[in-house]
């Protein structure tokens, strides 16, 4: 079997002039990387802090990882967690409701979908920030990418709610127009989307709070181009809309107040990679027959470190090529989280 070709590791201070170079490559709309140099140096601060933590409770930790290729040490992608949302800063969105009309005099009965600002999600984890380098994603990496997050769940479950959202960034051109703000949020905020965005990512969100719309928003009276992006992710992002469907995510009726792209949620523990790992030890093995494609993390999360490899498990115990554990930085017998895929 051939050693793995990515590491997952949590990121830090000294990642930041990479992460300011796929700043620019993710582009407009991917809110989460659009931080200026001092806000992202304190987005990766507060992640190697939350890593450093051995607190047992779900507080304002954010644990956000690097993806690593190991021959030549290039950040090829990142992910996120967050152990919290809502509180600070709030966390806002429309919540998506059809509102039936009737009429007995004329004959008429239809529905019409109305759009109603909310905080609902308030208090529950996020998983995000959900990226590639288009040049490493032939290879796959970003379903491991996507999974790993659910690992790092598993490893200290009661750091994280009982109900975990995904916000998926929704339609936003190469020029970086969104059809949706342009109908809606531009009305409210007289500013560009891109802008909005930028602040939302660097403030308290305060702004949002003083300007969202105060009244229901029906969406038959907005143009047809913001009606039909309602809901609707990316192109960029349908790949990553199956992962969470596959994990168990679904679809809330709940769009982003600015580009209104879709919200999935699920219970924490009836995420399927979650509920699927197992706690083992990790052993190394010169003959791997009959191995299967598996996410193998380390089990501690102040250490954590994935990789996408191949393992034969047995019992207790997966065993797995040396190059493995020399990615993880374990020794044999250490412990270990261990998804086995059973279609490979």
């Amino acid at each position: 079997m051939s050693a793995p070709a990515y590491v997952i590791r949590a990121a830090g201070p000294a990642d930041l002039e990479d992460f300011k170079k796929l700043r620019e490559i993710a582009g407009a709309g991917f809110t989460s990387l659009m931080l200026d140099d001092k806000a992202m140096a304190a987005k990766l601060a507060l992640s190697q802090e939350s890593f450093a933590s051995w607190t047992t409770t779900a507080g304002a930790e954010r644990y956000f990882m690097a993806l690593e290729h190991i021959e030549t040490g290039a950040l090829a992608g990142c992910c996120g967690v967050k152990s919290t949302i809502g509180e600070t800063p709030p966390f806002f969105n429309f919540r998506m409701f059809t509102e039936a009309q009737s009429s007995v005099a004329v004959n008429r009965r239809f529905d019409m979908r109305v759009l109603i600002g909310v905080n609902d999600f308030t208090g529950c984890s996020e998983v995000g920030s959900l990226f590639v380098r288009p040049e490493h994603r032939a290879a796959g990496i970003g379903r491991a990418l996507a999974q790993n997050r659910y690992m790092l769940m598993a490893t200290a479950p009661e750091r994280f709610r009982p109900q975990v959202v995904s916000e998926l960034r929704g339609v936003v051109s190469p020029d970086g127009i969104s059809p949706f703000w342009e109908a809606v949020g531009r009305h409210f905020f007289k500013m560009d989307f891109a802008e909005a965005d930028k602040l939302s990512a660097i403030t308290d969100n305060q702004f949002i709070l003083d300007l969202m719309p105060q009244h229901p928003i029906y969406v038959d009276l907005l143009p047809q181009e913001a009606r039909d992006v309602v809901g609707k992710c990316h192109k960029d992002g349908e790949g990553a809309q199956r992962l969470l469907e596959w994990e168990g995510f679904t679809f809330s009726n709940v769009v982003d107040i600015f580009d209104g792209g879709p919200l999935m949620s699920v219970p924490r523990d009836q995420i399927r990679t979650l509920r699927e790992s197992k706690r083992l030890k990790i052993e190394p093995a010169a003959q791997l027959a009959g191995a299967k494609r598996a996410l193998i993390a380390v089990a501690n999360i102040q250490n954590y470190r994935c990789v996408s490899a191949h393992a034969v498990v047995s019992g207790d115990v997966a065993r797995v090529d040396p190059s493995v554990l020399r990615a993880l930085k374990l020794e044999a017998g250490a412990d270990i989280l261990v998804w086995t895929d059973n279609a490979n």
